[in-house]
């Protein structure tokens, strides 16, 4: 048999299915076959296996539990699940857990043959788009909070599954989105953003679907909807939660057949496209209170990845900062070496409501108007430095003196650094002493002084 061959495994305590698939696949695939999980497993250690085929309900460790521990294993093969017409829901569960798609029983061969074959180039595409060290170009992430979210991204990325990306406004949705289609077999094809908020119910129904000549007033010629322009790659609908109920109907209905209608129209159309949805707003909250629909909820819901806010990961504000200053810096010609440090730890204690779109813009303006070769205090925007003030109860320098040169003294904000120093140290002095480069007894002493308990 050729060594070039991809392998794949077939899982199924059925004899008849596991041959019958061994008949159809081995002219393209070298194939395995393992009557139960514990079998499969073995196999799995044993070979590098590139794809495997699993039935669901098996004797000793079925399929989910076996998805379950190939998943956490680092560089695992793709999972396709075998499951009954009947038995959908069970395939999405699957997919949640990490599965890359599922094919029903009895197995159409010619749909199995192509999905494979998509498997294997999702395969190649994530191989060569991956980085060794774990990270994501155009992704600044240093804290182990976004770890998580880069491994979630490059795991997700693989399959079809369906993504719900949420987390408040500004911390980036949209850059995870366009990450996630990077890394798929679907990378070559476009990527197609619709911001579902800025559009009224009627315009977003067009602009999703399409009209035809004549559909309503204004309409003079046929126009292509976002649906369709996305077809083989992906649609990012941004703020879903902000569509109407009745668009909402019609969106399920395109993710359950893959298929729907210009406005105006009566020709079905069908469409190969992967969706990634965002919002800020709990969708849960709202299926309780009527305003989003639960089918549709547990549609989207398929992968959920929660983007954590910019107060809840400080260690990447440092990384952000020197990020968004190298891209502000070319865009703006300005010679600017960096930040002084004092710039960096009230930028750090400062709680960022607008996340990281907040930070670049800070950090553009920063640019624009500083007054030196070094990001100081004094190019900290005021309503930054008053913030951090009322916040720690406690004034913030300026950066300036009262003959107007840039001041370096930091006494006056010493008391807010000592404060967020101890915060990010649970409170341990000596732990606290280290990150503020001060030996223990002198911050004893300025516990002290500060009237610090």
């Amino acid at each position: 048999m050729p060594q070039n061959k991809p392998t794949i495994l077939i899982l199924d305590d059925e004899r008849n299915t596991r041959e019958g698939l061994r008949l159809a696949l081995e002219d393209k695939y070298e194939v395995l076959l393992a009557e139960d999980a514990f079998k499969a497993l073995e196999l799995l250690r044993q070979h590098h296996v590139a794809i495997v085929l699993t039935d669901y309900r098996m004797p000793g460790m079925d399929g989910m539990d076996f998805i379950k521990q190939v998943v956490a294993w680092p560089r695992h093969p793709l999972i396709i699940m075998l499951t009954a017409y009947g038995s959908i829901q069970t395939a999405l569960e699957a997919m949640k857990l990490g599965a890359y798609d599922y094919v029903t029983k009895p197995v159409d061969l010619d749909n199995l043959e192509m999905l494979l074959e998509r498997g294997m180039q999702t395969l190649k595409a994530t191989e060569s788009k991956q980085t060794d060290n774990g990270k994501i170009d155009g992704i600044v992430a240093e804290s182990e909070a976004m770890k998580q979210v880069l491994d979630s991204v490059m795991q997700v990325a693989a399959t079809r599954a369906t993504v719900l990306l949420t987390g408040e406004s500004g911390t980036g949705k949209e850059v995870f989105a366009q990450a996630i289609h990077r890394l798929s077999n679907r990378a070559d094809k476009p990527f197609i953003p619709v911001h579902c908020a800025a559009l009224n119910e009627n315009l977003l129904e067009s602009e999703l679907f399409g009209h035809e000549k004549g559909a309503f007033t204004g309409a003079t010629e046929r126009v292509t909807g976002r649906f369709e322009s996305a077809d083989h790659g992906t649609l990012f609908l941004d703020e879903i939660g902000e569509i109407s109920l009745a668009t909402q109907v019609k969106l399920l209905r395109v993710l359950e057949t893959r298929s729907f209608e210009r406005v105006g129209g009566k020709q079905p159309i069908t469409v190969d496209v992967r969706l990634v949805a965002a919002t800020n707003r709990d969708l849960q909250a709202m299926v309780e209170a009527g305003t989003f629909r639960e089918d549709l909820y547990y549609r989207l819901n398929v992968v959920a990845i929660r983007i954590p806010p910019l107060r809840d990961r400080r260690e990447d504000i440092p990384p952000l900062l020197e990020h968004f200053l190298r891209l502000a810096v070319q865009e703006n010609g300005r010679q600017i070496t960096g930040f002084a440090p004092e710039a960096v730890n009230l930028l750090e204690a400062y709680d960022w409501p607008g996340n990281v779109r907040e930070l670049r813009n800070c950090v553009e303006r920063m640019t624009v108007f500083a007054r030196g070769g070094l990001l100081t205090l004094g190019d900290v925007p005021a309503e930054i430095r008053n913030a951090v003030s009322k916040q720690y109860d406690t004034p913030v320098p300026t950066g300036e003196t009262t003959d107007g040169k840039e001041g370096l003294d930091m006494r006056a904000n010493e008391k807010a650094l000592i404060l967020k120093a101890l915060a990010e140290c649970n409170g341990n002095r000596s732990h606290a002493a280290e990150k503020l480069h001060i030996s223990r007894r002198t911050l004893q002493r300025k516990l002290h002084e500060f009237g610090i308990n």
